[in-house]
């Protein structure tokens, strides 16, 4: 399996107009790019995942399964989606998420996505 970040940017993630925090869709971008992750790590910017109520809302996909992760706010979240990218990328997809995301994952059902 390949190992995904999945950043939600749909309806209601990243919409300052409905008092959200803006996703930082160009420091991600520029950040695969940078160090060369998108062999290692699939980054998609995607329109509504679906728990709107987390707002900026993440998906992070391995081999051991999903990790949801909710009410990313600020860019230091967003910086350690790229810690964790970084760390996949040198670690395989067993690495750690970092400390400060810890507080942010989530239990989605998906047994009727």
């Amino acid at each position: 399996m390949t190992n995904k970040v999945v950043v939600c940017n749909g309806c209601c993630c990243g919409r300052v107009e409905k008092g959200h925090s803006e996703v930082p869709v160009d420091l991600l971008k520029d950040a695969w790019y940078k160090y060369g992750l998108e062999d290692d790590v699939k980054l998609t910017i995607s329109d509504c995942l679906g728990p709107c109520s987390m707002h900026n809302v993440s998906l992070l996909k391995t081999s051991h399964g999903h990790t949801w992760l909710g009410k990313l706010s600020e860019n230091e979240h967003f910086e350690a989606l790229i810690e964790w990218a970084l760390s996949v990328s040198s670690d395989g997809d067993s690495a750690e998420l970092p400390e400060l995301l810890e507080a942010h994952r989530f239990v989605r059902d998906e047994s009727n996505s």
